[in-house]
């Protein structure tokens, strides 16, 4: 399959209330690119062993496989709006190790380094032309789960806007929460949503009890990210930390009375400046400055590694459609698309379907678990790099929570 959009027209998608499917769990983990963490996959367009790259002086550094688990001692690759068109390179994707990216961002990790996705993924449904929504950071993809657009280019905690999903959910009177770990993101939208925001044990006990609302979204663990200790595999965390705190979100759900109808999404927010083969498309995109034009947010990132579980995925299938990170709710549900988009134009759709919609024919098996490492010593809050990225949500997300509670509404 190619880089850019698939132009085979899909099936319609069913009406929601028809297709067997009520409940949509999805989880963003952060900074792997597709080549880096499933390049292995079997039936994957990925590429790990036999890639080289030159860096500032010329000097050509081959791809690798990476023998630890946290990469502590390396650069955290350069994933900066600036730094994903440095790797770019109008195309020709030779920029990986440019920059302040050392070898570390040219390593890849192979299926027996990762004790969930190995045996996880034959039972899933895997996209090797997943990308994510902006060649850019954190912040601004994290904003397109959201709201499908991003008003900033940078990590910054400016007060947020744009409409997002939750507030179409919410009209729409689609039941839905957010559950977060530790920094709750949609505090960026100040106290809006703090009722639908939960900690994530709360999304535990509610798979158990099987009060999943129709639409969830869980974050990882993000403080301690530089010292090893958060699960979110953002560097330098124990990528055995993300793979036990998927395993445990997995296991809950398909124990959960709610599982024959509900589908599970793990997608990562950005390719974290590590090399992938596959050029990004151009999307269409409200903010559309050109290739070159400023602060662009037309350009769609490297690939990430996205699959969903669920009885209604096709097991050990990887699909080759182009998707971001863009959401529409429609008709008061939830259907992932290809380039999908919101009704004010961001992204347009090409009607697709991610998940096969068919009554499941036997209960799924349950998948793999992982025990939890020993953590990390991680400073306190108070320590976490006040200056670092983090820094002023967490500021924010303290000052917010001390003048509402974050456990608020049914």
């Amino acid at each position: 399959a190619g880089s850019g959009p698939r132009s085979a027209a899909y099936a319609p998608l069913p009406e929601p209330a028809k297709s067997g499917l009520d409940h949509i769990v999805v989880v963003c983990m952060e900074n792997r690119s597709f080549d880096h963490y499933l390049g292995w996959l079997p039936g994957a367009d990925g590429r790990q062993k036999g890639l080289s790259y030159q860096d500032d002086n010329g000097k050509a550094h081959g791809t690798h496989h990476l023998v630890d688990r946290h990469g502590c001692g390396n650069n955290d690759p350069d994933h900066s709006f600036e730094g994903g068109r440095l790797q770019f390179n109008n195309g020709r994707l030779d920029g990986f190790r440019k920059g302040d990216n050392d070898d570390f961002a040219l390593g890849y990790y192979l299926e027996q380094d990762l004790p969930l996705y190995g045996p996880l993924l034959k039972q899933a449904t895997t996209f090797d032309r997943y990308f994510c929504s902006i060649l850019g950071p954190t912040y601004p993809n994290r904003f397109y789960t959201h709201a499908a657009a991003t008003d900033r280019i940078a990590n910054d905690s400016t007060t947020s806007t744009l409409p997002t999903i939750w507030d179409r959910l919410a009209a729409a009177g689609v039941s839905n929460r957010y559950y977060y770990s530790d920094l709750p993101f949609l505090v960026l939208w100040g106290q809006k949503y703090l009722p639908i925001s939960s900690p994530v044990d709360r999304c535990y006990a509610d798979a158990a009890a099987g009060q999943l609302p129709s639409y969830s979204y869980l974050d990882p663990f993000f403080l301690g990210e530089g010292q090893g200790g958060s699960n979110d595999d953002h560097p330098h965390a124990d990528i055995h930390r993300g793979q036990a705190f998927l395993s445990q979100v997995a296991k809950t759900l398909v124990m959960s009375p709610q599982w024959e109808r509900t589908a599970l999404v793990i997608t990562y927010d950005e390719w974290g400046g590590f090399f992938d083969h596959v050029a990004p498309p151009r999307l269409p995109d409200d903010h559309d400055t050109g290739p070159h034009g400023k602060d662009d947010h037309a350009q769609a990132g490297f690939r990430v590694p996205t699959m969903v579980l669920s009885p209604f995925a096709r097991r050990g299938h990887v699909g080759h459609a182009t998707y971001d990170h863009t959401f529409d709710p429609e008709d008061g549900g939830v259907a992932l698309r290809p380039q999908a988009s919101d009704e004010e134009g961001r992204r347009r759709a090409q009607p697709g379907r991610v998940v096969r919609l068919r009554p499941p024919p036997h209960r799924h098996p349950r998948p793999p678990t992982r025990r939890r490492p020993r953590p990390a010593r991680v400073p306190a809050a108070g320590g976490d790099q006040p200056d670092g990225p983090r820094g002023p949500v967490l500021a924010r997300a303290r000052r917010l929570a001390a003048d509402a509670p974050l456990e608020q509404g049914p």
